[in-house]
């Protein structure tokens, strides 16, 4: 396989180039900051509720269990991610063996 560009994998029509290895750094950014997003709306509701709506216990918990939730959202969006890798890289390996043993 050849290592071309970024647009030319896109637009290559024999699908002899994966986009996905070279996208997969910017979606784990992506999902890194919508989880952080996420983190931040949930922590905030949480102490909207801790101090105006009078339910002091239910926006402590809210705020000591958000970060615990947004860390395992991390290690699954992670896991997610290595996953599609170790798929596209098995295809990519597959593919030399298979030229390396016909050009034999």
């Amino acid at each position: 396989m050849r290592n071309r560009g970024f647009f030319a994998a896109l637009f290559d029509l024999s699908f002899s180039e994966f986009v996905t290895t070279k996208l997969i750094k910017i979606l784990y950014v992506l999902l890194l900051i919508m989880i952080a997003i996420g983190f931040l709306i949930i922590v905030f509701g949480g102490i909207v509720s801790l101090f105006t709506r009078g339910e002091f216990l239910q926006g402590l918990v809210t705020i000591v269990l958000a970060p615990i939730g947004a860390f395992l959202w991390i290690i699954l969006a992670r896991m997610w991610m290595e996953l599609i890798i170790v798929v596209f890289r098995i295809a990519e390996n597959t593919t030399e063996l298979v030229h390396l043993k016909k050009s034999q």
